[in-house]
């Protein structure tokens, strides 16, 4: 570990047993400094690295405070992440495997722990997507909505922020484009309505299968999308009936 690497750990640790809970004020630089053993600069940028983090903040005039550390905060850089890998095939993959993983859980979840007004936030996000078929914009927006809905009713915070940032609202348009240009839309809006059938029933095993369905079809349209955007491979014509001509040096 570098020296600022050891600072930051010495900051957390302080987090971590409750010497310094969240909303705690830090203490001054020169005093913070000491306590840790540590030089004002090494200080300083163990600081920088947990204010980026939304670990700490930096209040300008007022001092440093420990945050929330609410996972809203703390993963909200994940979704900034997975647009940065937009162009990258490999990865956009694995995210959509991700997903596969823990959006079917996270419905059979959220199935037992619905209550009738997160339903019927569910059906007007759905409803709205009935309406907006043809939209890439707005099926995109309320498609995130939806299930943004959905795993919410499961009332766990830490796997809301997780699925928000894997799925990613580019990544998102780009599914829903794909779809849209292929005439698949009406089938995707299918499956939403089966998710939401499932969960009328209070049914964890039907909603678990139904998210599966839905994702492993996206995750197959992602693919076919990324396919149709490579390059196709240079033509190897021959000018006619010229013989090719071989460079055998």
């Amino acid at each position: 570990m570098s020296l600022t690497d050891k600072a930051i750990e010495r900051i957390r640790e302080l987090i971590r047993t409750g010497a310094l809970p969240p909303g705690s004020k830090l203490p001054p630089e020169p005093d913070l400094a000491a306590q840790l053993g540590l030089s004002r600069n090494l200080a300083r940028e163990a600081v920088k690295a947990l204010a980026v983090a939304r670990i700490l903040e930096v209040r300008r005039g007022d001092g440093t405070y420990v945050t929330s550390l609410q996972p809203s905060l703390l993963l909200a850089g994940l979704g900034g992440a997975v647009e940065l890998l937009q162009g990258d095939s490999a990865a956009l993959q694995d995210l959509m495997e991700v997903r596969r993983l823990l959006e079917p859980a996270a419905t059979a979840l959220a199935a037992t722990r619905i209550s009738d007004d997160q339903l019927a936030e569910v059906k007007s996000h759905l409803d709205a997507m009935r309406e907006a078929r043809d939209d890439v914009e707005l099926l995109n927006v309320h498609d995130a909505a939806f299930h943004r809905a959905v795993v919410a009713a499961t009332g766990n915070e830490s796997l809301l922020t997780l699925l928000e940032g894997v799925s990613g609202r580019t990544l998102r348009a780009r599914i829903w484009r794909g779809l849209v240009d292929d005439q698949a839309a009406g089938r995707t809006l299918a499956e939403h309505e089966a998710i939401y059938a499932a969960l009328t029933t209070r049914d964890s095993a039907l909603s678990q299968a139904a998210a599966l369905m839905h994702v492993s079809n996206t995750a197959q349209a992602l693919k076919e999308h990324l396919r149709s955007l490579r390059p196709l491979p240079p033509e190897t014509t021959t000018g006619g009936d010229r013989p090719e001509v071989t460079d055998r040096r």
